[in-house]
């Protein structure tokens, strides 16, 4: 076999998904937030489409997922102030650009619409709100972990926006923490939709599973 060959042959390979059994699972939702996903108020909008889809989409996923009594976890980011914001380089730099993040600056700030969780996603009676993270990484300066390992969580179904920055980086940081990971395609989705399969791509060759909300569920 060349190496080209023995190349491709591995580009092949995703680990079938792990037996969810025994497992302490909790769902941990990113940003689903009306920053992206309201059209009226997002300052980085997700398409119409893709908004609405993601949004039925979590529903469901949460309502079977609190009818199995598995723990529910938002993270959604909010600043104090637009330095918080503008300390890092890359998104001051990229500000009033073309990019898809070109309002950065504006986005999920004191007083913002933005920072609700979409209606009918959260349930104040039984969900967790992490409303402390401020980068992609939903680990990162917030208490995400503490949360996690005090319920004994081995197992996150990852769900939200974006699927190639706070999904992806959540995703890698979950991994190095030594949790499984799977993320339910269905229920996430990017404003750069170009990247949204390839990210997905990223997670399934080196940092977890991907799945579909039915699957996930069925298996459960």
């Amino acid at each position: 076999m060349s190496i080209e060959d023995e190349i491709s042959g591995s580009h092949s390979f995703y680990a079938a998904l792990p037996s969810l059994v025994g497992r302490r699972i909790a769902v941990v939702t990113i940003d689903l937030h009306r920053g992206h996903l309201d059209p009226a108020v997002a300052t980085m909008p997700l398409s119409v489409t893709a908004a609405a889809q993601v949004t039925r989409s979590n529903i469901s996923l949460l309502r079977s997922a609190r009818a199995r009594q598995l723990p529910v976890i938002h993270v959604m980011t909010s600043y104090h102030a637009v330095e918080e914001i503008s300390s890092n380089p890359w998104w001051k730099n990229i500000a009033g650009t073309d990019a898809t993040r070109a309002n950065v600056l504006r986005h999920q700030l004191p007083g913002s619409p933005g920072l609700e969780i979409m209606p009918g996603v959260i349930d104040h009676d039984y969900d967790v709100l992490v409303s402390s993270k401020k980068r992609y990484d939903s680990f990162m300066a917030t208490e995400l972990d503490h949360v996690l390992r005090s319920r004994n969580i081995d197992t996150l179904l990852l769900t939200g926006v974006n699927t190639n920055s706070c999904v992806l980086a959540t995703a890698i940081a979950a991994n190095a923490r030594d949790y499984s990971v799977i993320v339910l395609e269905d229920c996430v989705d990017t404003m750069d939709r170009t990247l949204h399969e390839p990210a997905l791509n990223i997670i399934q060759k080196a940092f977890g599973w991907v799945a579909t909300s039915k699957e996930i569920m069925a298996a459960l």
